[in-house]
């Protein structure tokens, strides 16, 4: 039998799953890759994996997409790793620019920059007045730009609703018996989180702990979904 490519995604926020994965026996019948996510969403539009942990604005270019776990990386209040960090006030910026590591937050970021502040900056590729950045590299920069904008936390302040970033995907029907698999190696690492918390290197300027039990939301509930459907139809008018 075949093994299912998985592509799953290289942040910490992930790592989680990824434990999951390799340590409850189902490592066997995959194959695992670690993206960033804009290639994990890349693998899945032009079939180069059958799941991946995808960003949700990638799901308008993947025609046959099936939401295959109750789980994703979420939040329901500020996620403190993905942000517009800023020389001035929102409402002062005029040239904006954007990450190339992702698809859903630099949506996110202009459906909220048009919707929610009401505000058209020329987008630019490099320089700026403001700009996306997402992951591992936003970790401590918090106090090096005097002002900061969680997307998470503003999106909840737009909507009221709580925000999924990416969501376990796949791009062709799979068998159900090994989704079931697939889950339950999910659930174990989510429920394993203290285990990945002592494989990771100490930090001083930022509460990985704090980031991996309470900021990551993991569960894709129905606000969740209802979030995901309501971000999508703001994503298309963009």
């Amino acid at each position: 039998m075949r093994r299912i490519r998985v592509s799953a995604v290289s942040y910490t926020n992930t790592l989680p799953f990824v434990y999951g994965l390799k340590h409850s026996g189902i490592l066997d019948c995959i194959d695992l890759s670690l993206d960033i996510p804009s290639v994990c969403a890349k693998k899945l539009i032009n079939d180069e994996a059958d799941i991946g942990l995808v960003p949700v604005a990638a799901l308008l270019q993947i025609p046959d997409h099936h939401i295959v776990s109750d789980f994703c990386i979420g939040a329901s209040g500020p996620v403190n790793s993905v942000f517009i960090f800023s020389t001035k006030p929102i409402q002062s910026v005029q040239q904006f620019r954007l990450d190339s590591h992702s698809r859903t937050s630099n949506g996110l970021a202009r459906v909220l920059l048009k919707h929610y502040w009401k505000l058209n900056p020329e987008i630019v590729a490099e320089g700026g007045d403001a700009f996306v950045e997402i992951g591992d590299r936003t970790f401590g920069k918090k106090d090096q730009y005097p002002f900061v904008y969680d997307l998470a936390e503003e999106w909840l302040k737009f909507t009221g609703l709580p925000f999924a970033f990416a969501v376990w995907t796949a791009n062709k029907a799979v068998d159900q018996n090994f989704l079931e698999r697939f889950n339950e190696a999910l659930k174990f690492g989510l429920e394993n989180r203290q285990e990945v918390l002592k494989e990771l290197p100490v930090r001083t300027d930022f509460d990985l702990e704090d980031y991996l039990l309470h900021k990551i939301d993991y569960s894709l509930n129905q606000k969740k979904k209802e979030a995901l459907n309501k971000f999508l139809d703001y994503l298309r008018a963009v």
